[in-house]
This record gives structure tokens, sequence and C-alpha cells, in this order.
């Protein structure tokens, strides 16, 4: 069919089937698609694959990309960051800075890598959170789950058939072939950073052939490993689908979504699949694009419907029933979040009055009453971060974040509160221990709760509103 006689079709009310497989980038054989149809699909499948980007993203630049400043190791080893995040670290959105992290990409294809983590004093908190491609908290290592006695922990790729060996405290199974694990070791002060790098040394990992002392499997070649998009092409770019394709191949499917990656396939969105973009017939391809709008728009909603509450965007799978618009939700908020029972993440992007955080608008308190501080089991703190990128905010102090570690150096209110003042400017000398700076513009609050107890779960105690100084 010729152009004159589809613009015809259309014309007389006809909306004519395209077939797609006539383009290179699908399979012979593949079902024919409207332009709507394409538009619908391409809608979940850029909500479905969004956090499957960002997780591979920070995968290539810690231990793939070499050139990369964000570089940090390769595969398999234990990648200790023996300090707190600052600005200058920018390999994704709203890092902690009060609990120097530990880092393991984990290529889990030809065997099992086993995890040692040392005993640790019973006062000081330290988690490892494992998140696969999915950004699925699949399982913890630390304080809350497995305690601080140390031990060694297997951890297993979906198509691992062993059974636990003698000395494996614990094995964990992962349902992607490539996982990150993220370490967070609690950092008491900064005359305190010695002893979490005495810690973080006695991080192993090893890979089980290794630990049993046996001969290694034949190793699995790499890839030619992808590079991912920046965080502005993801959203935008068609090439989203191709570096989808090229991700799905570590993500066996799981029975749940069967389903649906077989209607991903009808756009060509699967494992090791390409899509020649150029060659896509215009009117798909257009379709495709305003699919991943939409899918963006509807991200967008359901953040501004959230109102901040983000504690239900992190966790396992069947804790999140396969809700993939929370999971994008969760990966454009904060990907690498623990799961509420580890931490919960209230976020301040307005004001008591509505209004949106902005410091050349407005200077800003957050109290907290007399025997009110927040019911955790480990600590909290207050971190600042700039919009719209979402990364830690320079300033002269350094000063990224108020916790409670910090508490015996803040200055209690007179009835025993604590208020605290989140500006761009200094409060004054006598408000000065109490000032989180912000920048001179919009930004947002992160609050940490590491180790809920139950009156934060359950919703009893409350988090404080920020009121703006009038």
């Amino acid at each position: 069919m010729n152009r004159r006689e589809t613009l015809a079709l259309v014309a007389a009310g006809f909306a004519p089937l395209v077939s797609v497989h006539t383009s290179p980038a699908y399979a012979a054989g593949t079902p024919t698609v409207t332009p709507a149809e394409a538009r619908a699909i391409a809608k979940e499948a850029y909500i479905y694959g969004f956090p499957m980007e960002d997780s591979y993203r920070t995968m290539y630049a810690f231990s793939i990309a070499k050139g990369n400043p964000e570089y940090k190791g390769p595969f398999n080893s234990v990648l200790n960051i023996a300090r707190v995040f600052t600005p200058d670290d920018k390999a994704f959105v709203t890092p902690n800075s009060d609990t120097p992290y530990t880092f393991l990409g984990l290529d889990l294809r030809a065997e099992p890598m086993v995890l040692t983590i040392p005993a640790i004093e019973k006062s000081r908190y330290y988690v490892f959170q494992m998140m696969d491609l999915y950004t699925y908290n699949f399982d913890y290592l630390g304080t809350r789950t497995t305690g601080n006695g140390g031990g060694s922990f297997l951890i297993a790729g979906p198509n691992w058939k062993g059974t636990q060996p003698k000395g494996i405290t614990k094995v964990v199974r992962a349902e992607t072939e490539i996982i990150n694990v993220i370490g967070r070791t609690q950092l008491f002060n900064p005359g305190d950073i010695d002893n979490v790098k005495k810690i973080q040394a006695g991080y192993k990992v090893q890979p089980l052939s290794a630990l049993l002392g046996k001969a290694a499997p034949k190793p699995v070649a790499d890839p030619d490993w992808i590079k991912p998009l920046s965080p502005a092409e993801q959203r935008s770019s068609l090439e989203f689908f191709n570096v989808l394709n090229f991700v799905l191949q570590f993500a066996p499917t799981v029975p749940s979504e069967k389903a649906l990656r077989s209607k991903f396939a009808r756009i060509g969105v699967a494992p090791g699949k390409q899509i020649d973009v150029a060659a896509l017939p215009a009117d798909v391809k257009a379709a495709m694009q305003e699919g991943m709008a939409d899918g963006q728009k509807a991200i967008d909603a359901r953040r501004a419907e959230l109102g901040g509450k983000i504690d239900r965007l992190f966790g396992t799978r069947a804790a999140m029933k396969n809700n993939y618009l929370d999971r994008a939700v969760g990966a454009q908020v904060g990907i690498g979040a623990n799961s509420r029972e580890e931490a919960l993440y209230p976020i301040y992007e307005k004001d008591a009055n509505g209004q949106p955080l902005d410091g050349s608008k407005g200077r800003y308190t957050l109290h907290f009453a007399k025997g009110q501080f927040p019911p955790v089991n480990a600590f909290w703190s207050l971190t600042m971060y700039g919009l719209p990128d979402q990364l830690l905010v320079k300033n002269d102090l350094n000063r990224y974040l108020i916790n409670s570690p910090m508490l015996p150096d803040l200055k209690l209110d007179p009835d025993g509160g604590l208020t605290l003042y989140v500006q761009s400017d200094s409060p004054g000398a006598d408000k000065q221990a109490n000032w989180l700076p912000a920048p001179k513009g919009p930004f947002m609050l992160t609050m940490r709760y590491y180790l809920p107890k139950p009156e934060l779960l359950s919703g009893a105690w409350k988090s404080p509103v920020v009121q703006q100084i009038q």
C-alpha cells in the first residue's frame, strides 16, 4: 500500500494496520499492530523498563566503563567508599551521606558468589540490600535480618540448581543474573571513619568454587556491554527500547510476566533483539514516542498523588504485587531506597502551605517537639537535595544533612524541642549549629528513619511539616 492509498483509507475512516515485521527491527511473523496499539504497549514497556535501565546505568558507571569518573571496580568485587557521599557523586539520585557505602555489582551467570561479613559491634547499624535488575529489594543481610554476628552468605542467580553448602550461613536467590548489592555501614561522627574503614576491609566476596576449593566452571563470555542513555535521553529517545532489550537478556521471564513479555514483543521489545529505529514506519515511530511520553506522565501523576509518602515504592516482588508504575516512581524518586521495614523515606517537596520549597523565595524550619524525636531503632537523618538533579548541594559548611548522631552538637529549644533551619543564608551565629544549607533555588528534603519502630510503620507517629518563616 502506498502513501496515497493509505491517506485515502484514513480519510474514509479506516485505521490501516501497520505490518511491523516489514521493518528489520522485528522478527518475521511478528503480529501486526496499529499505531494506537504500539503507543499503548510502548507506554507499558517504558514504565516497566525505566527502573531496569536506571539500575543498569549504575552498574555500567561503577563496574563497566573504566574511563568513567564514577568507575569503582569490576563485577564480583567489594567496592568500598570509605567516606560519605558529596555533591561530586552523581551516579544515582538522592544518595545518603551518613552511612559510607559498599557496592557490589554481582555477575551470577557462571556461578554463585559468597559474601562474607565480619562480626560488627551491636551498637553499629549496617545493612546489605540485595537489589535485582528490576530494582526489587529481594533480600537483606544486616542488623535487622541476620544480626551483627557476621557469616558467609551465598548469592545465587536464577539458573543455579545447587543446595546450601557446609559453612554457608544463608542462601540468597535472585531473579536476575546480574544484581546490585548496596551496603551501608553507620558512621557515628567524622572521627569514627577509621573504624568504618576497618569494618569495610572485612567485607569479602569470592566465587563459590573458590570457597569450596573446586575448579571454577567455564566462564561466561562478556556481552558487548551497551552504553546506557543519559537520564534525559532515557525519557525521550526510542533507543530506550534497545537498551531495555539488552538488559532483558539478564532477566529470565518469570511466570507472572509471560503474557506481558509477549505483549512487549509485538513492538520488538524482547531479550537481545535490536530495533532499527530509523527503519520504523513513521506512524509507529511517532506512536512509540507518544507512548513513552504517556508513561512519564503516568509516573509524574503517581508521584504527585503520593505527596512524598514513598514507603510503598520499594520492596520484594511479592510485597509490590508487580506494581510496575510504583516501581518506576521509586526509581525516579530515589533508586536503591530500602524497603519500609529497613528504612522509611518521607520526602518534602512542598511546605505546609503546599508551596514548592525554594531557597531563593523562602526560609524554612522543621520542628520536633520535646519527647517527639523520630522513633527508630538505629538513627534518623534529614538530607538536602537540589532540583531538578536530586543531588547533594554544595555549601560552605560542607554540610549536606543533619542527623541524630549530631544531637550532642545541636542546640535544643528552651522547652527541650529541636528546631532545624533550612535556608540558603545563615540563620545567625546562635542558630548556625541547626542550619541545613539550601540552594538559592528549588530543592527537596529527604528524611531517613533507619529501623523504624512500630509506631512509625503504622503511621501513629507523624513526621513534622516544613514551615516557611514569615
